[in-house]
């Protein structure tokens, strides 16, 4: 069972992360290793699809180490990622009496793990999380890292905070029944890190999916070993930048970590959260980023070819290509990325070097001809 341990600047100063099948069974143990002797409830912050699956065995394992557990169910999908949803969280938090030693566990995908970790970031200043994510996804990027937040009319993640989690529990089996679409997503997002991190993680993570005929047939000795690779990765980023210096521009910025997330997010805004699942607008926006680091002179075009055969292994993408380019091109430039202005896209210089560039140093004719290229 890989074990990964994660170390940062802030409290807690590392926590680990658990891979495995079955292990949903071992929440109890995990949170009272974690919080300590002296916690007495968890609050359980789920969504209904999840918590049918799962809920039941996480809450008897918490239950069997003591814990008073108290469930909370959030609406399924991003646009319930919401300062709305958010301060309903904070008032169960209240009613469940909870203090800054007992703690919460975020069951479910990328959603629920934001939104529980910054309620939990914000109530009483901060208790302590566990994050037990479900989805792919989720698994291999957001439940690492300390990132949490929710979305604003005008754009996502526009309100958050860095709190990390106390630990990660991973079980793979719960990808089991995930619909093929959550699955595509978080293949896409695989193939993000390994185009950043370099040609090993690239390569394993190709190789995997070459060899993948359909989600039955997940091998999953194998996909332990990938999402272990795939949160060292990550792991290895944010101990060496956790809060996302924006002074840095160097290839071990936290910042290479949002390469397909310019547009990706763009793309997300214009079709109000409902079209594109997070990975997939991630997918759609590696394919502008690779085409516009070729048209500026940075990639070769046998290496755009390369990123663009490892995004079409993911699955089939929604269709962008109806969505008006102005639309788009402005949700971009409203994206939180901003530094002084002027957003900053991650492109590549080769597969495994990415290169932080200036929005200024992009012209508006060679970005439209890129986005135009990367979506149709």
């Amino acid at each position: 069972m890989p074990r990964l341990r994660v170390r940062t600047k802030t409290r807690p100063h590392e926590y680990e992360i658990t891979i495995g099948r079955n292990v949903l069974s071992e929440a109890g143990q995990v949170a009272r290793g974690c919080l300590g002797r002296q916690a007495q409830r968890v609050a359980l912050i789920s969504n209904k699809k999840v918590f049918f699956h799962y809920g039941p065995v996480v809450t008897a394992s918490l239950k069997a180490d003591g814990f008073t557990v108290w469930p909370w169910l959030i609406g399924d999908g991003e646009r319930h990622k919401s300062l709305r949803t958010a301060q309903d969280v904070l008032s169960f938090f209240s009613e469940a009496e909870l203090d800054r030693g007992d703690g919460v566990a975020a069951l479910g995908g990328g959603v629920v793990g934001d939104v529980a970790g910054f309620a939990a970031a914000a109530y009483l200043r901060g208790i302590a999380f566990i994050q037990i994510p479900t989805t792919l996804l989720a698994q291999i990027d957001s439940s690492v890292g300390g990132k949490t937040g929710v979305n604003l009319p005008a754009g996502k993640n526009l309100v958050g905070s860095f709190h990390q989690p106390a630990a990660v529990l991973i079980d793979v089996q719960t990808l089991s029944t995930l619909p093929a679409r959550e699955l595509v997503a978080g293949w896409c997002e695989c193939v993000k890190q390994g185009a950043v991190s370099g040609p090993k993680l690239f390569k394993q993570t190709t190789d995997f999916l070459s060899e993948l005929k359909s989600p039955e047939g997940l091998v999953y000795s194998q996909l332990e070993r990938l999402i272990a690779s795939q949160c060292a990765f990550k792991a290895s980023i944010v101990a060496g930048d956790e809060r996302e210096d924006i002074a840095r521009r160097d290839r071990r910025s936290r910042r290479i970590l949002n390469f397909g997330h310019t547009i990706g997010h763009a793309l997300e805004a214009v079709t109000n959260y409902r079209r594109f699942r997070h990975g997939e607008a991630v997918g759609l926006g590696m394919l502008v980023a690779g085409q516009l680091s070729k048209n500026l002179g940075l990639l070769d075009a046998s290496e755009l070819e390369l990123l663009n055969e490892a995004v079409s292994l993911c699955g089939p993408l929604p269709s962008a290509g109806d969505l008006d380019q102005n639309a788009v091109i402005g949700a971009m430039r409203r994206d939180k990325k901003r530094t002084a202005g002027q957003v900053q896209w991650v492109l590549l210089e080769h597969i495994g070097r990415p290169r932080i560039v200036d929005g200024k140093e992009i012209s508006p004719q060679l970005l439209r001809k890129s986005v135009r290229e990367g979506l149709r």
